[in-house]
């Protein structure tokens, strides 16, 4: 990067003290943070003809006054002003709103240009800027840039300009020739100049797509490069076991493996028998069987005469873990333990001594397992459950707990490949993409509000035969922003309508014992109604639940209520998801029914991602999606692929390393850190 560009704004004219302030609060410290500080969306002011605009957006038409203005006044100092225009022989009016003043200016016969929302039902354009005279061609499109404080568009366009006419020339090319010929891109300099001030839409296309393709494949070499320095260098553990034995295991399940099963599985046991280490994330749907691939990989690790470590995020599910994995075993010779927060004096010792002397082979525990009294013996398997729970510095320090251990994440949330390859590229991904045989569906219907009654019956009639029921809110306590239930209030609720039932609440503010409790309670089938927000969305299994009721089902992404869906239909009997909502907007209605018509978490997680955008995706910024300054993973997911393929070529060719033509791209991967192996955990 040139040292040009490395200078402060303030050498900018009219960028003083207090100016400089406001811009490096929008992150605009240098000259080369300004040029990066892209548009959001740009005001075409390019005149088009009447057949080529688009109902409901925004446009620009030139016409000649046919009408005398007409002002009607409302309210306190509220106008309204409506004039005729001929357009291309056709007659459209033109509104304003509390701009009477213009009535002076609008004389029959003269020409306007007028920028705004275009009705081509009513022929009607509500005007937004009005500009006197015929269209001015050098004015065609203006970019709008997100602003703070006293700085204006107008003033970022000056400033975007400036440094642009001193500094252009500084901008560095980046990408090698060949690339650039290869997909027809522009150069970097003539990019910037393109996406900041485009003359035609053409323009802005090439130039949007240029730095796009830049920024993915920047991103995509860290990923790689860090991809294949773990592979080089991380001489793992190398499990050595006879595959016969690991498939009698396997056919002595009560159960058969799925075909998807078979696969991952093939994928998991060769990983572990090279010597690299395996860096692999497990995908599959609420109840698809990863748990038992899991176990299979324990297996092996256990014939390989190495241990392994389970971590998961509650101590209730970490329970269930161990209960599981004690019957999956239970006619083999495989020792397991468990380790939790609540393992507590004398018989900690005695499992921390096990463990370290090797006398245990499985070890479930929540993150009680990378504490510093806890050393394993021979640990060759660390395997994560619903890793996103996990901070990386937790991954990190239960994977050191051995010497280059094997690593499996494993989640439930299926994660579409858009995002799979963005976040999580440095890893291998396997998926388990099919439901064990005999499964029944989960029935979902979509209520409105008035109903509700109706719904609460119908629980009743399920709780006489036995069963249990889920209750889920979106917020703890009443919110004046949000008119949504609230758990608090729909607990007190049920609790009046349920006399019979126990009625329990649960929510992100009870301390973690109390939730254990209240989930403990609901699990052994004290409790019969768990009203809850969303903390159970991840994790216990409770075969006797088969009622799902969702408040304000239309307040959550599809993921996520296909995670809640999956807390039940985990029994033999029917089960049943009732989203209660009254969505104001056809995305949320789009929601309901989408819910309601399908099954697949992939398929929905997709359509997740197209409706609520990448951010929102896992609920939350923790995801470790990657912020990009002009990318979007949703929209420019054919670049984004291109630049991974394209990224995995450079790494491993020999020119990309001394070829002067990679010069920039080779240091932007030394310079990240992902070469030496210090990122991208």
């Amino acid at each position: 990067m040139n040292s040009q560009l490395q200078q402060s704004v303030s050498v900018l004219k009219g960028v003083g003290d207090d100016k400089e302030t406001e811009l490096n609060q929008l992150g605009i410290r240098t000259l080369n943070d300004l040029i990066q500080h892209f548009p959001y969306r740009y005001d075409n002011f390019e005149v088009q003809p009447i057949e080529n605009l688009k109902h409901g957006e925004r446009v620009t038409i030139e016409g000649k006054v046919q009408s005398e203005a007409v002002v009607r006044f409302y309210g306190k100092k509220k106008s309204r002003l409506t004039v005729r225009l001929a357009v291309e022989n056709i007659l459209v009016t033109a509104v304003f709103f509390n701009r009477h003043f213009l009535k002076k200016k609008l004389n029959i016969g003269h020409t306007i240009v007028v920028t705004g929302k275009w009705d081509k039902y009513k022929l009607t354009i509500t005007g937004q800027d009005v500009k006197f005279g015929s269209s001015d061609s050098s004015r065609k499109m203006e970019p709008v840039y997100s602003a703070t404080g006293s700085v204006t568009v107008k003033q970022l366009r000056r400033f975007m300009n400036q440094a642009l006419q001193r500094f252009g020339a500084d901008i560095e090319e980046t990408l090698p020739a060949a690339i650039r010929k290869t997909y027809k891109l522009p150069g970097k300099k003539e990019a910037y100049e393109s996406i900041h001030f485009p003359e035609t839409a053409e323009q802005l296309k090439h130039a949007r797509r240029r730095l796009v393709y830049e920024e993915l494949l920047l991103f995509q070499l860290n990923m790689q490069a860090f991809k294949r320095r773990e592979r080089m260098s991380s001489q793992g553990v190398t499990h050595t076991f006879e595959e016969s034995s690991l498939f009698s295991f396997i056919d002595s399940l009560p159960f058969s493996l799925t075909d998807a099963q078979h696969r991952v599985i093939k994928e998991i046991i060769t990983d572990m028998k090279q010597p690299l280490k395996m860096n692999r994330l497990l995908q599959g749907d609420v109840g698809s069987g990863k748990t038992v691939v899991a176990s299979v990989a324990m297996f092996g690790a256990h014939l390989s005469g190495m241990q392994s470590a389970l971590m998961v995020p509650t101590e209730i599910l970490a329970e269930q873990h161990f209960q599981g994995l004690q019957d999956l075993f239970k006619e083999t010779d495989v020792t397991i333990t468990l380790l939790t927060g609540s393992t507590k004096g004398k018989k900690r010792q005695e499992i921390n001594d096990s463990i370290r002397e090797g006398n245990v082979d499985i070890v479930v525990g929540t993150h009680a397992l990378i504490q510093e009294d806890v050393h394993f013996n021979n640990l060759g398997l660390v395997i994560t459950d619903e890793q996103h729970r996990f901070g990386v510095n937790q991954r990190r320090a239960l994977r050191d707990k051995g010497y280059e251990p094997d690593v499996l994440f494993m989640t439930a949330t299926p994660i579409p490949r858009t995002l799979a390859i963005s976040v999580f590229g440095d890893m291998d991904v396997s998926i388990i993409d099919e439901l064990p045989a005999g499964r029944k569906q989960i029935q979902t219907y979509w209520v409105k509000p008035p109903m509700l009654e109706r719904v609460l019956f119908f629980i009743q009639k399920e709780l006489k035969k036995g069963r249990q029921a889920y209750v889920i809110c979106p917020l703890i306590e009443e919110s004046d922003k949000l008119d949504v239930q609230n758990a608090i209030d729909v607990h007190a609720q049920l609790q009046q309508f349920f006399t019979e039932y126990q009625v329990a609440l649960m929510h992100g503010r009870l301390h973690s014992e109390e939730k254990e409790e209240v989930m403990a309670s609901f699990s052994n089938g004290a409790t019969d109604i768990l009203v809850s927000t969303t903390v159970v969305e991840v994790g216990v299994n409770v075969p006797n639940a088969t009622v799902m009721l969702i408040y304000d089902a239309d307040r959550f992404g599809l993921s996520q209520l296909h995670q809640l869906r999956g807390r039940v239909g985990r029994g033999e009997h029917q089960s049943f998801c009732i989203l209660l909502a009254d969505p104001k907007g056809e995305t949320g209605k789009e929601r309901m029914q989408i819910m309601e018509e399908t099954q697949d978490g992939f398929a929905l997680s997709e359509k997740d991602l197209e409706l609520r955008g990448p951010g929102d995706f896992f609920g939350s910024k923790q995801s470790g999606l990657p912020d990009f300054k002009i990318a979007d993973v949703v929209h420019d997911y054919r670049a984004l692929e291109t630049a991974r393929k394209d990224a995995i070529h450079f790494i491993n060719m020999e020119q990309f390393w001394e070829d002067d033509s990679f010069l920039y791209l080779r240091n932007h991967v030394k310079q990240s850190g992902a070469w030496s192996g210090t990122k991208l955990d």
